[in-house]
């Protein structure tokens, strides 16, 4: 099974092993990650799953859909390595993901 780096705001890490096809907002939601809140359970219909894809993992983990694109611009702190962790489904090409939580969904 592939496994996913969460690193908070703050810097404590969680490392999370979960089955293929599961999306990191859901991966994050089920081992009580805390930053990651998917208010809209996986919709990618409220950007509150947040995430920074480190630069090393962003060609694997493909470009932003254009609902996800569009929430992402009223998020504050987006950057250019943004997505919405809903998006992004586990399979083992991602064994070893790593991404950053942003200091507030909100």
């Amino acid at each position: 099974m592939p496994k996913i780096h969460f690193l908070e705001f703050g810097g404590r890490e969680h490392l999370i092993e979960v089955p293929a096809g599961t999306s990191v907002m859901q991966a994050a939601v089920d081992n009580n990650v805390p930053g990651i809140d998917g208010d809209c359970g996986g919709e990618c219909a409220c950007a509150t799953c947040h995430v920074y894809v480190e630069p090393a993992w962003l060609e694997k983990t493909g470009e932003r859909t254009v609902p996800e694109d569009e929430l992402l611009n009223f998020a504050s702190t987006a950057q250019e390595n943004s997505r919405l962790a809903c998006q992004i489904r586990m399979d083992d090409a991602l064994d070893g993901l790593r991404v950053r939580l942003p200091e507030s969904q909100h």
